[in-house]
């Protein structure tokens, strides 16, 4: 076992550049006391930056009313017919609103996990999979440089950049973050609809204009006009942007789509614990839908709220979808 990290941890501060350990510290589990809430830390030189979640607990998923919203074209597949009427009725999949207490002690990458960390990855032969770089935009096509979120990777590619870096720490500690996490973290101890209120604006998050204008039409019933919004039509830089939400970690909603380990639920499980919900992500081996959250550059606004939800294949590689790592900081019982 490695000599302790009590000492290093403890100088870990807010820092924009964060201390990064020496290869001699490598391996060892961190336990919660040895950083305090929202330090950041990077654990090696090939490591994401991370910062330390907050314990506590929220309310995981939305009010029928903010569920309701999204009967959109979102949401159209979760629409079942009623035996009584023959009339569809939507599945409301952000619900049952439920508290969920966080008791797994974690740390979540402050960006989403860019083309440069990605490519690191494949160069050290550890991920198989090289992405295509070039997204289409509008009528043509536009390149994604190193600082911008890596996309065209599925969740099964992830595992791989996941047992990587999990590799050059000696310890089973860095993984996807479960849907309750991912939540959780995006809001960042707020109860609004979004991190920053009950709006976002284009300085804040990266979503389609577009949409925004044809979804808030479809629930109101009107046309609907954003002049205040734009269309970019391609993910920015992680660091571009007003995009960190209270904690820090920026663009948890829009830009690109997230991953999360979560199995596909048609409405949510009401769990009451993060590791409730984690052990049933680690039981469902035959699981081949995922969770996915946070919306893209390509979404409505209503769709980078905290609670929303989506549903990509694990093997499905599009230009819109990538993720984000966490790191756990303890071991579980019973491990």
């Amino acid at each position: 076992m490695s000599r302790t990290l009590t000492s290093l941890f403890l100088s870990f501060t807010l820092s924009a550049s964060p201390s990064i350990l020496n290869a001699e510290d490598n391996g060892q589990v961190i336990s919660p006391p040895r950083l305090e809430p929202l330090a950041h830390f990077q654990e090696c030189a090939d490591c994401p930056e991370m910062i330390t979640i907050p314990p506590g607990s929220f309310m995981m998923g939305a009010t029928e009313e903010e569920a309701r919203d999204q009967l959109t074209i979102y949401n159209s597949y979760d629409a079942t017919k009623d035996s009584s009427d023959g009339r569809f009725r939507f599945v409301p999949i952000e619900e049952p609103r439920h508290p969920v207490e966080m008791d797994i002690p974690y740390a979540m990458a402050r960006t989403e996990t860019t083309q440069a960390d990605w490519m690191t990855c494949v160069e050290a032969g550890a991920c198989s999979h090289v992405p295509d770089n070039w997204i289409l935009k509008f009528a043509g096509y536009a390149p994604l440089g190193p600082d911008h979120p890596v996309v065209n990777v599925s969740y099964l590619d992830t595992l791989e950049y996941v047992a990587w870096l999990n590799s050059l720490v000696g310890a089973d500690v860095y993984r996807l973050p479960t849907e309750a996490e991912w939540e959780y973290a995006a809001r960042a101890g707020t109860t609004t609809r979004f991190p920053w209120g009950d709006e976002v604006t284009a300085d804040q998050a990266n979503f389609s204009r577009e949409m925004t204008e044809s979804i808030q039409g479809r629930i109101s019933g009107n046309e609907v006009s954003r002049p205040d919004l734009v269309n970019r039509g391609i993910p920015v830089p992680v660091d571009e942007l007003n995009a960190a939400n209270p904690w820090g970690l920026r663009h948890m909603p829009g830009n690109v789509h997230e991953i999360t380990m979560s199995c596909w639920t048609r409405t949510h499980l009401g769990l009451p614990t993060d590791s409730a919900y984690l052990e049933h992500a680690r039981t469902q081996d035959t699981c081949e839908i995922m969770v996915g959250k946070g919306g893209g550059f390509n979404s409505a606004m209503s769709a980078l709220r905290p609670a929303n939800r989506f549903r990509p294949r694990w093997d499905t590689r599009d230009y819109v979808r990538g993720f984000r790592v966490i790191r756990e900081l303890q071991n579980l019982p019973g491990s």
